[in-house]
């Protein structure tokens, strides 16, 4: 029964917005339709499709090398390549902003040659600019899956394409493509989500896109409607997402095993293994090395102005509240995938999947529908209370740090749910079966047998949680209490009000934790792979 109340809770927020979409259409959402809702339709489908072709395009030859080559720095490329998840895409696109920018290194370079007559045309702050720097911060996603799947691929099949006179690029387009398709599709699904929840490069660069939208009409317009019928438009376009990723899902049953016959390296030397280093090193320079090199120059030349008890007050907010939304993601993920696993029925899986959603769904969408509801409890709790006990009781819910939690749970369960699941499915039954002959009930097998034996990957999951939540934006904008910041916010602020080398203290934290984070992810993928 718990387990039932706590999944159909996490799905209040989608419900909510379905339920208000049937409501009275107001006069701002009128004037959205008509004036600004092609735009942002438009700029999401093309941030869409350019930066999902380009992280395509960028990922799968880096993974395809990684796997069947052996080329000097190959070793370091490997786990290197990942790095770009540490940085938050926003923080990515400050950056570069700030490299191409008035006054920034690139133009100091070509005034230093006699080229400053160029500098206004390497202008990025515009669609294609987004589309390059979201696409090198993106590309680890399909990285990652296509690494993965190339490495199952049965090297029997690479041999008879050779064996038939195809050379290796041939078998690489004709069959490791194909037999890797649902995968890459896969990983272009993840950057295609985290390009429709992005708010800070697309409005940095200035963008209109669904979820700027939806900022717009809850601040700017004052319209919760026309916000909550913009958070469905975005919805759509994740469900579209989705719905594509689920129908190449099916055609993995035609991929190869590698139990037999796994892919044996090849080795590159000379021109083509310094070929294959360099094609390594470019996204790695680009989405990674680049961008860190110029936050660490920026938070030199300005620590001393930022740097004080504000900013260690700040990363108090922002630890305290990323500790306390990954300790409760783990431990509601550790109680579905127990009853799961205890009862097992249809229903329970199902309950599961359901509390699992959020996660598909971008934070702005995510915020407005967990806002919403919590000022509608709040307006009944404060007219109760004049009524019945003549004082008013004010904000209880919305608008606090409970609201915000609750958001995070709803946004990041499925990060929890499959790193607890994964650590189960490891498990024997035999252990458990053993406890509980011995008189222990499941509670107690839980805490004394269960979790001793999972605890490697509870922690990964409340490290990824917390990680997650550290670079959180557009969802703690919305919902964080009055004067409560944190560093993405802060750094947000900072950046946007063009003091982008002062945000770079922030960001310099917020990175060097997302790295922990991502070097922890990379060392579980290879205990998988091997």
């Amino acid at each position: 029964m718990a387990t039932g109340l706590i999944a159909l809770s996490l799905t209040v927020p989608i419900l909510y917005l379905g339920w208000r979409l049937f409501g009275e259409v107001g006069e701002a959402w009128t004037d959205v339709v008509a004036d600004l809702l092609p735009g942002y339709a438009l700029n999401s489908l093309i941030l869409l499709l350019g930066v999902g072709a380009l992280t395509l395009l960028v990922g799968t030859p880096i993974a395809w090398l990684v796997v069947v080559y052996r080329f000097p720095g190959r070793a370091f490329f490997a786990w290197t390549l990942v790095l770009p998840l540490a940085i938050p895409t926003y923080i990515t696109a400050y950056t570069y902003a700030g490299i191409f920018g008035y006054g920034g290194p690139v133009r100091q370079v070509l005034a230093a040659l006699g080229l400053a007559r160029l500098g206004p045309h390497l202008d990025i702050t515009n669609i294609y600019g987004v589309i390059g720097v979201m696409a090198f911060a993106l590309y680890p996603y399909v990285y990652l899956t296509a690494r993965a799947s190339f490495a199952q691929q049965s090297n029997a099949v690479i041999e008879a394409a050779q064996s038939l006179g195809k050379t290796p690029f041939q078998a690489f387009w004709r069959l490791a493509l194909p037999l890797g398709r649902p995968a890459l599709v896969g990983g272009a699904s993840l950057v295609g989500m985290e390009t429709l929840n992005e708010y800070g490069a697309v409005k940095y660069f200035g963008v209109d896109t669904f979820t700027t939208g939806i900022f717009s009409a809850w601040f700017s317009l004052g319209d919760a409607d026309a916000a909550i019928r913009l958070a469905a438009c975005a919805l759509v376009f994740v469900f579209a997402v989705l719905s594509l990723e689920r129908a190449q899902r099916g055609q993995r049953r035609f991929a190869e095993s590698r139990q037999t016959h796994p892919l044996r390296p090849r080795h590159l030397v000379g021109i083509r293994g310094a070929g294959a280093c360099v094609l390594c090193a470019l996204p790695f320079v680009l989405g990674f090395a680049l961008p860190v090199s110029q936050l660490g120059v920026w938070a030199l030349r300005t620590w001393h102005q930022t740097i004080g008890v504000g900013f260690f007050g700040l990363m108090w907010h922002s630890f305290a509240l990323a500790a306390l939304a990954a300790l409760l993601v783990v431990c509601v993920a550790l109680l579905l995938v127990y009853t799961e696993r205890l009862y097992g029925s249809y229903g329970v899986r199902l309950l599961g999947r359901i509390a699992t959603l959020g996660y598909s769904v971008p934070g702005a969408v995510i915020a407005v529908g967990v806002m919403l509801p919590f000022v509608q409890i709040d307006r009944i709790l404060d007219q109760a209370a004049q009524a019945w006990l003549g004082f008013s009781t004010g904000l209880l819910l919305s608008a606090t740090l409970g609201a915000l939690v609750f958001a995070y749970l709803v946004r990041y369960l499925a990060v929890g749910y499959q790193s607890v699941q994964a650590g189960f499915e490891g498990l024997d039954r035999h252990v458990e079966e053993a406890a509980r002959s011995l008189g222990a009930g499941p509670w107690r097998t839980l805490m004394r047998v269960d979790v001793p034996l999972v605890k490697t990957m509870l922690l990964s999951a409340g490290m990824l949680v917390f990680v997650d939540v550290l670079k959180e934006l557009p969802l703690t904008l919305i919902l964080r209490p009055f004067n409560f910041d944190t560093l993405a916010t802060r750094a947000f602020e900072l950046a946007s009000d063009e003091e982008v080398p002062a945000s770079a203290n922030a960001a310099l934290i917020i990175a060097a934790l997302g790295t922990l984070s991502v070097l922890l992810l990379n060392r579980l993928m290879a205990r998988r792979e091997a």
